[in-house]
Parts: C-alpha cells; structure tokens; sequence
C-alpha cells in the first residue's frame, strides 16, 4: 500500500492438555465483551520473548532504544541469543521463557521478539491459569497468530496484533513516516488510546457499517488452527486476515478453507489486509487475482468487505486490539475503522 493509502491514525511452568477448569463455557466467552488487560503507564515494564524464530540481542537493540525512550522499562528474555536452527531456543526453552514471562507480576505485556515460527510448538505446553487471573498485553503478528487466536478463544483476553522488534528501524530518523506511524501506534495501543484508522477505500470493497469484536491474523496460521481448541469463532465478528510468501493457488485454497469451515457465514465484516504473493511459476498460472479469490467466496453474503489496509507483512503494519469490539464504515470516499 502506498502512502496514500494511508490518511490518519487517531487511537483515543505447568502443562496442560484439556481446558483448564477455570475457563468459563465457551460460547459465554464467545459472547462477552473481551477482557482488557491493564494498560502501560510510564515505569512499567516490558517483557521481550522469543516464542518463535531467533533473533540477536544486537537485533533488538533499535527496539529496546525506542521502547525506553517511551518511559517503559525492557526486560530481556532468556531465549534472545539463543539458537536452536531457525528457533529462538529448543521448545522447552522457548516454554520456559514465556511462561516466566507470563506469570512473572512485574511484567505488564510481552512484546514477541520476531515471528517465523515456532509458536505452536510451545502452545499447549504453556500455563495460562495465573496470566487468566491477572492479564497483560501479549504483542506480535504474523507466527503470534496462533497465540492471539488461542488467547481469544479460550479466554477471551485482548491482545495486540501489530509490529515486532525485528521492525524496529536501525535509524529512525531516516524511517519512512509510514513506519514511524506504525511503530508509534504500538505505543498508543498500549497506553490506553483509542485505535481510529481511516483509509482510502479500494475501488472492490463492498459498502457497508458494521461492529464487532476484531480477530484474525495471518491466513494461513488460521487455516492451521481449524478444527483446534485455538481456532476461530467467526460468527458476528469482524475477521481481518493477511499474508505472505504465499501462492495465489494457496491463497485460494486458503480462503476455502474459510468458506467451508463455516468461517465467513454470518461474519459481521472482512478485512482484507496486506498480502505479498510470489509469483506463478511459469505454465501453471492460477489465472485469479487476490480480489477475485475473495469475491467468490463471499458473493453470497451480504456484509462490508475491506481490501488494503494497513495491516500485515509491510512497513504499513498498524497496531490492532486483538479481540476489542471495533466499528468498521466503508463507503466510496473513506474506509474507517475504530475501537467502540
């Protein structure tokens, strides 16, 4: 997405294998209003994980720099340095981390150092009872999807989908506004503003107002989930997705997925966001555009679809409250989203 695209951001160690007892019936949890955790005031702290892909302490340090100039205190996991392949530490390393992480009181939120991935792996052997009775915010996109999407479902926590330290500028002040924007509104997301974001509409949304709590994330984390203690409740939400590195043929096959599984039946709304898709290989061109993929599945119903925003494996990546009921308008002059 281009600049702009871009008008305004306004924002206001145990295991377990079944649901643990104090999780309330899920489709109370489907019902009510999402549980807010506490937001950052100047002094608290953040902790910084590796539940996924590795990354340096050198890589994080532009992060950690921004995130102090912030007035927030960092504290840095076990698992930064560490290396176990593409890994950020063995999985009981990664488990170890997060879970001190999690039910360590001093830490207010858990930024997720990179994605990649690796979170899955680690899952079901995190302890969520003591983070249930005292939430903090849990950062990330992309592989962190399987987190938000499981935080969601089970427990009916807000999280925030947007930026992690790897996009982070080494300089930031030759940065991109764009991405200074989208760094900056972590900050807000955090602090307690609401999240307004207003964006040229795209010449194949459908029109239309619709509110209702926001969930998704990257597509294919999605499709993974189905049919999992983690996947997805669609039903009167509003459903953004995005991806990346990824064929139009399995972005395709993707979205099926959605339509099968009953995903896009009585959505509230569809968010289209950020997809960056490789090329066909030569002779077995898939012959449909991403807007084509989309409109297919969901000519049927009746409810507004976004196409570009401003969220997903790009420099325009906004901080979005996971699980938060949202207002979503889109009409021919303007698309804007916004926290209610």
């Amino acid at each position: 997405m281009n600049r702009k695209h871009f008008l305004s951001s306004v924002f206001g160690a145990g295991t377990f294998l079944s649901f643990p007892r104090f999780v309330r019936d899920e489709q109370k949890i489907a019902n009510d209003a999402a549980i807010i955790p506490p937001y950052l005031k100047t002094g608290d702290t953040i902790g910084i994980s590796c539940p996924a892909g590795n990354i340096t302490l050198l890589e994080i340090q532009p992060a950690i720099t921004q995130i102090e100039s912030w007035g927030y205190k960092v504290r840095i996991g076990d698992t930064v340095g560490r290396k176990d392949f593409t890994f950020g530490g063995t999985d009981a390393e990664r488990a170890k981390d997060f879970q001190q992480m999690l039910d360590d009181p001093s830490i207010i939120a858990i930024l997720c150092a990179r994605g990649g991935y690796g979170s899955i792996r680690i899952l079901d052997q995190l302890d969520f009872s003591s983070f249930a009775k005292k939430p903090k915010w849990i950062i990330g996109f992309s592989d962190i999807t399987f987190i938000h999407a499981h935080l969601n479902r089970n427990f009916n926590i807000a999280s925030i989908h947007s930026k992690m330290c790897n996009s982070f500028p080494e300089d930031w002040s030759r940065a991109e506004p764009v991405q200074i924007d989208s760094i900056l509104s972590i900050r807000k997301a955090l602090s307690g503003e609401q999240m307004k974001y207003n964006i040229v509409p795209d010449i194949a949304n459908k029109a239309g107002d619709a509110t209702g709590m926001l969930i998704g994330g990257n597509l294919k984390t999605i499709e993974t989930l189905s049919g999992t203690k983690s996947d997805l409740q669609t039903n009167g939400k509003i459903l953004f997705v995005e991806d990346t590195g990824e064929y139009l043929y399995s972005i395709d096959r993707m979205f099926w997925n959605l339509k099968r599984t009953g995903k896009l039946d009585k959505l509230a709304a569809l968010i289209v966001g950020g997809f960056k898709i490789k090329p066909d290989d030569p002779g077995e061109e898939f012959g449909r555009t991403l807007t084509d993929i989309v409109l297919e599945k969901v000519k049927d119903y009746s409810y507004p679809v976004c196409f570009g925003f401003p969220v997903g494996h790009q420099k325009e990546n906004y901080a979005l409250k996971y699980g938060v009921n949202h207002r979503i308008q889109i009409n021919s002059v303007t698309v804007n989203l916004h926290e209610v």
